[in-house]
């Protein structure tokens, strides 16, 4: 149990250093969303041959030729606006194992994709933000249309960051979309995604999987 849950400490700050990283600004153009993907892109997949961060074992990652992607599709990054929820209690979430971290939902985010309205639920790992320089994360855990059809079947992740005081438009890039560890290495514990975060449409954008 021990080393789930270190397993499980290391996927989450991994998305936290990722999160971090990302300018979470005004909306980007065509020609600097790209650039903004291929950077996601190329330290994903430079975590993936760190053996300190990877899911991988030793065997994998010295075969590891770099994650398959969806080509970027700029429809999937969305403007959504911000609803904050500011009742919310500590709830545990669960996980792939019998681990059970403290979350609170940070708020929903609403908009529309595809033609259709959609919601998801953002949220906030308590645990996590004990940890100096990871204060502003935010998690979002979904699942789509996709899944088990060239996405992981078990949904996948965007990594946020907590907006200033006031904000009411956030920036979703489904093309930043990843897989959680434990779609690669049994041993993570990884959060599956709430009921609540399932989207009614297909989302072909971030990595894609075979199972």
């Amino acid at each position: 149990m021990k080393k789930l849950l270190f397993l499980g400490w290391l996927g989450l700050l991994a998305g936290a250093a990722r999160a971090q990283a990302t300018t979470a600004a005004a909306h980007l153009d065509v020609a600097a969303h790209q650039q903004s993907v291929l950077k996601f892109q190329a330290d994903l997949n430079a975590e993936f041959r760190n053996p300190e961060e990877s899911p991988l074992t030793a065997a994998e990652r010295k075969a590891f030729a770099g994650l398959p992607f969806y080509p970027t599709d700029y429809r999937y990054y969305v403007e959504a606006t911000l609803v904050r929820d500011s009742t919310s209690q500590p709830f545990a979430m669960p996980t792939s194992t019998a681990r059970r971290p403290l979350y609170r939902k940070y708020g929903e985010l609403r908009f529309v994709l595809d033609g259709q309205p959609q919601r998801l639920s953002i949220y906030q790992p308590l645990d996590l933000l004990k940890r100096p320089g990871f204060e502003n994360y935010l998690m979002l855990p979904f699942t789509d249309g996709s899944n088990g059809h060239g996405s992981y079947g078990g949904g996948r992740y965007l990594d946020l960051r907590l907006p200033p005081v006031g904000t009411r438009v956030m920036q979703l890039d489904f093309n930043k979309a990843y897989n959680p560890s434990c779609a690669y290495n049994p041993n993570y514990s990884c959060p599956v995604p709430p009921a609540e975060n399932r989207l009614t449409v297909a989302i072909p954008a971030g990595v894609r999987s075979d199972h």
